[in-house]
């Protein structure tokens, strides 16, 4: 595949932020579009722990570990991306897109492959384990006109 072909969506995400985009025009040349914009609402994992971690007796007389804590942060942004897999098997089985382009940082990008059903995966031309999340639309148009989503 040379390029991005139009109508193609790209979903461009981390674990907090997404942005469903489309191309308006050719392969060549990619112009997006915003179709939607997706955040959670996500604090430090600090801000959402409410007790210290709990601590378990070891063998020998006064000796205790400390026990992990859940990350509860962590446990958010997993949610997410199987929240966006939801999303993007809706949209598919409406016929809203034939060609997607994942762009995430590779563990999130991992965890939303894992989380895709199998009608979305039949349509990802591309996977690019990069954070974009935070540039502006012009530098994602830029980056896939190098050839980032080249195969």
């Amino acid at each position: 595949m040379s390029g991005l072909p139009h109508k193609a969506w790209v979903l461009v995400a981390d674990g907090e932020k997404a942005l469903f985009l489309r191309n308006v025009t050719d392969e060549e040349d990619p112009f997006l579009q915003v179709i939607r914009k997706e955040e959670q609402d996500n604090p430090k994992d600090t801000e959402q722990s409410a007790n210290r971690p709990g601590r378990v007796s070891d063998n020998g007389p006064g000796q205790r570990s400390a026990l992990d804590d859940t990350d509860w942060h962590e446990l958010a942004k997993e949610r997410f991306a199987a929240d966006l897999a939801q999303m993007l098997y809706e949209r598919a089985h409406r016929g809203a897109f034939e060609h997607i382009a994942l762009i995430a940082p590779p563990k999130t990008l991992g965890e939303l492959r894992q989380a895709l059903h199998q009608e979305v995966s039949d349509r990802v031309i591309a996977e690019v384990p990069k954070t974009l999340t935070n540039h502006p639309i012009e530098e994602i148009e830029r980056q896939l006109r190098n050839g980032l989503i080249a195969a």
